[in-house]
């Protein structure tokens, strides 16, 4: 069976893990601490960055970039009722796809979700038991969130998916780090309209399902509305 490397709150993992499960494509989910530098997984991947995606008989993917590539190429081997092409239309539209996804994978992740994890969740697992989060980061994290939730209710105010008239990788990108970021309750969801209603259809996707269930051990708890597409 394929075997996904990741974290489960990784949105790189997540996002992942969204178009495993929209391509009906089983793997089995093997746990990776980001923090923990181990020396096994840095001989699978020196770079030290979630997920790896290891197919059966074939060399490790790793990175979400090489393995949404990898996906979109390989959708009819390895799954024959795929019902999502992460890249769907013509060249133009592809293009916005990949836009979109290298938007907020890279952006976002740099400016809101990376340091956001870092301070609330991956301090708590701090080597010397020390760590503290740190305020000033905290505070320009979520000054850059409200920037970009505007441009996601930009996008989701005229737009059916976020990159054109069909789903694709960069919805599956961006509700991972939404999935993320509400699981550490920084979204205020009533200031947000267009963008909340979009996320409600994706967390309506059977896909969402197995990620709003996972919780992580020594962390706080999601708050309530967390894993309710009605929210």
């Amino acid at each position: 069976m394929h075997r996904l490397i990741h974290f489960r709150l990784c949105p790189f993992s997540r996002s992942i893990r969204l178009a495993l499960a929209e391509q009906k494509t089983e793997v089995k989910l093997e746990d990776e601490k980001p923090w923990d530098w181990r020396a096994e997984f840095l001989a699978l991947n020196p770079s030290g960055e979630l997920p790896v995606l290891c197919l059966a008989g074939e060399a490790p993917v790793c990175g979400t970039y090489a393995i949404s590539e990898c996906l979109a190429d390989m959708a009819g081997p390895l799954a024959a009722t795929a019902s999502l092409a992460l890249f769907p239309g013509d060249v133009g539209q592809r293009a916005e796809v990949r836009r979109l996804v290298d938007w907020f994978h890279g952006k976002l992740n740099r400016e809101v979700t990376q340091p956001l994890l870092e301070e609330k969740i991956y301090s708590r697992f701090d080597a010397s038991g020390s760590r503290k989060p740190n305020a000033d980061v905290l505070r320009n994290a979520r000054a850059n969130l409200r920037y970009h939730l505007g441009y996601l209710d930009f996008l989701t105010h005229d737009r059916n998916w976020l990159a054109g008239p069909e789903m694709s990788f960069a919805d599956l990108s961006v509700a991972a780090h939404l999935s993320c970021l509400d699981y550490l309750d920084e979204i205020a969801w009533d200031e947000r309209l267009a963008a909340r209603q979009w996320y409600a259809r994706m967390k309506s996707r059977p896909s969402m399902r197995a990620i709003l269930a996972e919780r992580v051990p020594g962390a706080p708890l999601p708050p309530a509305h967390y894993p309710d597409p009605d929210f």
